[in-house]
């Protein structure tokens, strides 16, 4: 049988849209002779769909568009569709909802499969809404059995975790179910899925699914989502895996795409969708200076990776919040370059706006980096000039502040007329305002609420600073877009005669990795010093500052989640608390 693994990327809640586009990869496939096309989970709602699993409308919508795109299998010649959606369950104890795989065909929903594994950490909450299967079932379609599994189904291999989440393995439960093989019979494991990137996630998820297929003895075949719905970012890279372990076929990363395999064939006959993989980068994309469309290569370049979700999670964060134009504030310094050469990428220079505004304590270096960069992307570049009022402010709050010194008060009254001019020009061109505050930032609270803080988008809140000056490095890999300056010179903030990062918080090189054992591992600051070969007290003296500063990460824009543990959805603390540290 010839499967194909048609790569989307759905719009959570377009039904008419995730149902257009399942028809239309299904009959591309069918075109290059598929007899099954499978989709992401969730393909027909989109994914995480969230508290809309609450409104009655929302499930019948869903159901209304499964029975479509049923209706578009009846004609003769035309494949099977395998697609994720959810399902209304009628009982009166447990959760009324199911994560189910629909087995299309015949005009008819021929078998569902209901999600059993719903996992319940760091961004997931699928406990929440779903009442989870409580047995699993093999199916045949054209006379091929098929073992049908959801995303976390196939993650519970205690052949391959040294700890397990659950007592129970979907895999292995249909594969007892399954007659004694013949010499040279091979099964088939198909797994549709909705599983978001992160650093290395792409490595762990092939090693994982290589480790299934050898010891079942199996094609595994697994669809991902792609595309950005908030915070989380899917990459897709799609794969098919040999019962030897061995890649067979594997999807582009962060574009939609198909990918075909046969089962006839123990090395997996590989067919590409439209002689190139099928990969189409989106109408009016930037792709500036990118090298084509998607990491397809080493799954293992971490760099590349991270400035293709960036690029994928604002090009979707913004159109599906149905904007087309963002606004940057170019400061002059690295951050904002980077973002805005991120949006650029993502939306096409003409999309996006870069703002100045400089005060009496930024540099004419700054300025002129800040025009050179926009320069360099081709984008419109203001600037507006805060000294006048930051002067008014200053004159209005004289009496109330007589007898007091130039403080931080002051410092971040400069950012907070940046932000509310920021968004007074978003609200008067419809543009959305993406913030440029990094992990680093983030992290240690060196970024001001209602100031640099404001946005739609925090695009680099979960990079630290140290892979921003990495990523600044990659986007100049083909020409020079961030100018040089940019990124050799120290990092201020310039709300203060001769301020540098330095005079608030440890050199980067020493700041990150504790911030990322402590933010991403929870490690304790004895454990921290010890690994890092740093003085404790200084560990302290960080961890103090990410703990006091919880009150304004919970008031930020969403993140665009690009490593194991993100601000946001999945790390979720207390502010009026005392933590020990």
């Amino acid at each position: 049988m010839r499967i194909a693994l048609a790569q989307i990327n759905p719009t959570v809640g377009d039904f008419a849209g995730n149902s257009q586009k399942i028809i239309e990869f299904a009959a591309r496939a069918a075109s290059q002779g598929a007899e099954l096309v499978m989709f992401p989970e969730l393909a027909i709602c989109g994914y995480p769909p969230a508290d809309l699993l609450e409104k009655k409308d929302f499930l019948d919508s869903a159901g209304a568009a499964l029975a479509g795109i049923a209706a578009w299998t009846a004609e003769r010649g035309r494949p099977a569709i395998l697609c994720g959606t959810i399902m209304p369950l009628k009982s009166v104890i447990g959760k009324h909802v199911r994560n189910v795989a629909a087995l299309l065909h015949g005009g008819k929903i021929a078998f569902t499969q209901q999600k059993m594994l719903l996992p319940f950490y760091d961004v997931f909450d699928e406990q929440r809404y779903f009442e989870p299967a409580s047995h699993q079932a093999l199916t045949s379609v054209g006379g091929e059995t098929l073992a049908i599994t959801i995303c976390e189904d196939a993650w519970n291999d205690k052949g391959f975790w040294p700890r397990r989440l659950y007592p129970t393995d979907p895999v292995e439960e249909l594969m007892r179910q399954w007659d004694d093989a013949p010499p040279g019979f091979h099964r088939v494991i198909l797994n549709i899925s909705a599983s978001p990137f992160w650093r290395g996630k792409r490595t762990v998820r092939r090693d994982m699914l290589s480790a299934l297929a050898k010891r079942h003895n199996a094609f595994v075949a697994m669809v991902n989502q792609v595309g950005g719905n908030d915070s989380l970012i899917f990459d897709g890279t799609s794969i098919v895996i040999g019962p030897d372990g061995s890649v067979v076929a594997q999807a582009a990363s962060f574009f939609e795409d198909i990918i075909l395999f046969d089962t006839a064939s123990a090395t997996g006959e590989v067919r590409f969708g439209d002689g190139v993989s099928g990969v189409v980068p989106p109408a009016g994309s930037g792709a500036t200076f990118g090298e084509g469309a998607g990491s397809q290569g080493n799954v293992d370049d971490e760099i590349s990776a991270m400035w293709d979700a960036l690029v994928l999670g604002t090009r979707d964060y913004v159109r599906k919040c149905g904007f087309s134009k963002a606004l940057v504030a170019l400061s002059g310094g690295i951050d904002s370059a980077l973002v805005a050469a991120i949006a650029v990428e993502a939306l096409g220079p003409e999309n996006v706006m870069g703002i100045g505004m400089p005060s009496e304590y930024s540099s004419t270096g700054s300025v002129d980096d800040a025009r050179s960069l926009a320069q360099n992307l081709g984008i419109k570049f203001e600037l507006l000039a805060i000294h006048d009022v930051f002067n008014q402010c200053e004159s209005i709050l004289a009496p109330l502040f007589a007898g007091t010194k130039f403080g931080l008060a002051e410092e971040n009254l400069q950012s907070r007329i940046r932000g509310s001019l920021l968004m007074t020009i978003s609200n008067k061109f419809g543009a959305l305002v993406l913030t440029t505050g990094n992990k680093s930032e983030m992290s240690t609270g060196y970024c001001t609420l209602y100031g640099d803080m404001v946005g739609a988008l925090a695009v680099i809140g979960d990079v630290m600073k140290t892979k921003v000056y990495a990523l600044s490095r990659y986007a100049n890999r083909q020409r020079e877009i961030i100018p040089l300056s940019t990124i050799e010179k120290p990092p201020s903030a310039e709300l203060r005669p001769d301020q540098k990062d330095t005079d608030s918080l440890p050199p980067y090189e020493v700041l990150d990795p504790i911030l990322e054992a402590y933010v991403e591992r929870y490690c304790s600051a004895e454990q921290i010093a010890r690994d890092q070969g740093v003085d404790v007290a200084l560990v302290r003296s960080v961890l103090q500052l990410v703990e006091r500063c919880e009150y304004k990460r919970q008031q930020a824009a969403p993140v665009l989640k690009v490593t194991p543990k993100s601000f946001g959805l999945g790390r979720r603390f207390p502010i009026a608390a005392k933590v020990q540290i």
